[in-house]
């Protein structure tokens, strides 16, 4: 059960990054599709609660998420297992963002935990390298947007 771990220093505060996170809604502002995330849909509640369910349709399968840790503004748990196409089956998919403040802003603790059946064994490594590289993606872009806008709010300029 690999762990991969993203981590990442934001100058912006915890609750604005904890905000941005569970917006599924307007996640398309600062999340653009790539070829393993086409968006998020079918989402239960609005705001994003304890409980909330989502959809998460790709490529190579769907993940059927649900947010399993809600503690704003430091600690948001989604549980999405991604049931594969051609009935291969389905791989654990955890991911857990922790959020503590630091010196002008917040440090961000992203981790995917994956799990791998063990009949899609010989595959394990080519799925750990493709959640590798979209967790950084995704930690990259909320890091891009989230000092945007602490920039912003420190400037006083308008926010997109």
């Amino acid at each position: 059960m690999p762990e991969l771990p993203s981590d990442a220093d934001i100058a912006c505060p915890a609750s604005t990054i904890f905000d941005i996170i569970i917006d599924l809604k307007g996640e398309g502002r600062w999340l653009s599709e790539s070829s393993a995330f086409k968006g998020t849909v079918e989402i239960s509640t609005d705001p994003v609660q304890l409980g909330t369910t989502y959809r998460e349709p790709g490529p190579i399968g769907v993940r059927n998420g649900v947010v399993t840790e809600f503690d704003p503004p430091t600690r948001i748990t989604f549980d999405q297992p991604m049931t594969l196409k051609w009935h291969l089956g389905t791989l654990g998919v955890v991911l857990r963002y922790t959020l503590t403040p630091c010196d002008g802003g917040t440090h961000v603790h992203r981790v995917c935990t994956l799990t791998v059946p063990s009949h899609l064994a010989l595959l394990k490594p080519i799925f750990v390298r493709s959640f590798r590289v979209e967790s950084a993606r995704t930690l990259a872009a909320l890091k891009a947007y989230a000092d945007r806008l602490g920039h912003d709010d420190a400037t006083g300029a308008s926010q997109p």
